[in-house]
């Protein structure tokens, strides 16, 4: 089918990548690069992209219901970022011996989730083996209040995304190679009643997701160069194959919300694999038929 076209919006060489929100009210894009220790903004009306250090690995971000602020998950807590690049801490959900954050997504009422893994980076950024299964799942309220709704026995933590109708929390662990589905509460904010919603032992490990309009989930498969549609009753129903090897997550946007952005990574790679391919860590931009909703922004701090 060729009613997809895929194009390199930004050539990045990011080391890792992920988590891309595209915020409806200032027609951006975010993400963050976790090795490169940085958080990103992209204006395709302008071409402007804008990036800010941090001193910690930044896993995940979320603007704030007034739009001043980022909230960021890190590998060791999260964080309220000013956009003149001041970091001050807010949560810290995990202080489980040896593990880092790994995702992070709002719901529709404007909670942070976020989930947690061994950790698998060295101080340098560099691969680090993991050893244990010691992730979990945890809820951060507007106020800094966390809950944690699992056991410290998630592999990687990937994957967040809501169904269009509010029923339904998705959420994944790579180790496993499961997404699953959880009943969602939206006024108490809790999940329960987890089912498998997805297994696939083929190539490439799960990543992150989105939710598009239809209730499908597009899944990024990490060392896989591919984008899964997945629909509400866990069938595949599309395959994207993808220009890059490591795909780590995707968002719906633009002005009508029918570009796909896919972020991506260079980690893991060889020097022989990125001199083939130079746009390995790239953003990419895919212009779909399908669409989907604007990521939720975080009902916190002003």
């Amino acid at each position: 089918m060729t009613d997809i076209s895929i194009d390199i919006a930004l050539d990045t060489r990011s080391g890792v990548g992920e988590s891309p929100i595209w915020d409806a009210k200032q027609q951006a894009l975010f993400w963050v690069d976790i090795t490169g220790k940085s958080v990103h903004r992209y204006d395709p009306s302008n071409g402007v992209h804008q990036a800010w250090k941090t001193n910690d690995f930044p896993v995940a971000i979320a603007i704030t219901e007034t739009g001043n602020r980022a909230i960021v998950a890190q590998a060791q807590g999260i964080g309220l970022l000013d956009f003149d690049g001041l970091m001050t801490p807010f949560a810290n959900p995990d202080n489980h011996p040896g593990n880092r954050l790994n995702e992070g997504k709002c719901d529709p009422a404007g909670r942070l989730w976020v989930g947690s893994m061994q950790t698998n980076l060295n101080p340098d950024g560099s691969p680090r083996e993991m050893t244990d299964h010691s992730g979990a799942l945890f809820r951060i309220d507007p106020d800094g209040g966390c809950t944690r709704f699992s056991d410290f026995s998630i592999g990687i933590s990937n994957t967040m995304a809501w169904s269009p109708d509010g029923k339904y929390f998705y959420f994944g662990d790579s180790l496993a190679k499961t997404l699953f589905r959880y009943d969602y509460d939206h006024d108490s904010g809790r999940v329960d009643n987890r089912t498998v919603l997805f297994q696939h032992d083929g190539d490439g490990f799960l990543d992150g997701s989105c939710i598009d309009d239809d209730g499908c989930l597009w899944n990024a498969r990490f060392t896989d160069s591919k984008l899964l549609r997945i629909t509400p009753q866990g069938n595949i129903d599309r395959v994207i194959a993808l220009p890059v090897t490591n795909p780590t997550s995707c968002t719906f946007g633009g002005p009508d919300g029918r570009t796909l952005y896919v972020t991506s990574a260079r980690f893991l790679l060889s020097d022989a694999e990125i001199e083939r391919n130079p746009h390995e860590g790239a953003v990419l931009a895919l212009q779909t038929q399908y669409s989907g909703p604007a990521d939720h922004r975080f009902a916190g701090p002003t």
